[in-house]
């Protein structure tokens, strides 16, 4: 076969050469930022908009191994390093926001079952397809006044607004997934002797999960933008609340590391939800 070019549709470079590629697009942005800084540093010594290595280096280690301002602890002369993590300022702000997100996404499985039994059984369609699909287009934002009313300027407003914020669209996306299993299947299952408990859950919802986690990876993204929200208007822990504060000092040196952090979190997450649905389900392709 003659040698296709890279934009060939037809095209199939070889595993090494692929992610080479994948890496240039970091190294060409790592390379952007570093002459950047070297520029800035230059004409002022003292910038701080864009740390230079030696300051992003201080700042990841004032974050990883210094508690926060407003910590009482004092760490001792002999601390060892795991004890000074373990009280550091990133630990706790990702043990607090970890906490807030992970109760939140165990609140979204109610909304994955109610969509189920919205996309088979049509009464439950009949009563709450349309309260959804109005519910979807309220901001969620815009509900953030109400919840700090309602459940205080603790854990549950943070919490609720993330639940209101994905789980209509998550219900209206699984919805359709539902929808889009084959009538013949079901009618199948009857045949067979099935009860609706039977289709529901042993022939559409297993169907369709692999499908409901990739939609969950889809969702990891606006979760933590609502978390986001809720913390940088009112928590006293919290990545989000580090990053408010850092801002007000222009303490660049601690943001970026912090973004990075928030990014390489979510990026392990989406990696084990895609690690789980290959182990649980080898015969689903995206």
């Amino acid at each position: 076969m003659a040698n296709l070019s890279p934009f060939d549709i037809q095209a199939r470079p070889n595993r090494l050469l692929m992610q080479a590629f994948s890496c240039l697009i970091f190294v060409v942005c790592i390379g952007l930022y570093m002459q950047t800084s070297i520029s800035r540093h230059r004409e002022n010594p003292e910038d701080r908009i864009v740390p230079s290595g030696h300051q992003l280096l201080a700042g990841i280690r004032s974050a990883v191994l210094e508690p926060a301002e407003e910590d009482d602890y004092i760490p001792a002369d002999n601390a060892s390093t795991w004890e000074r993590v373990h009280h550091s300022m990133i630990w706790k702000d990702t043990v607090s926001s970890g906490r807030r997100f992970f109760i939140s996404l165990f609140l979204l499985i109610p909304a994955v079952i109610l969509a189920l039994h919205i996309g088979l059984f049509p009464w439950f369609g009949a009563g709450f397809l349309r309260f959804v699909l109005f519910f979807d287009k309220i901001v969620a934002l815009s509900l953030l006044p109400i919840l700090f009313i309602v459940f205080g300027i603790d854990e549950w407003s943070k919490i609720a607004l993330v639940v209101i914020g994905v789980a209509p669209t998550m219900i209206l996306d699984v919805t359709q997934m539902v929808k889009a299993v084959p009538q013949e299947q079901i009618v199948k299952a009857f045949t067979l002797d099935a009860n609706n408990f039977d289709v529901a859950y042993r022939v559409v919802f297993r169907q369709i999960l692999p499908q409901v986690i990739n939609s969950l990876r889809l969702n990891l993204k606006p979760m933590m933008l609502f978390l986001f929200a809720g913390e940088m208007i009112a928590a006293s822990d919290g990545l989000a609340y580090r990053i408010a504060i850092m801002r007000r000092h222009m303490g660049m040196d601690i943001i970026l590391p912090y973004v990075l952090w928030v990014a390489f979190l979510l990026f392990l997450i989406d990696f084990s939800l895609r690690v789980i649905n290959r182990r649980l389900h080898p015969w689903f392709q995206a």
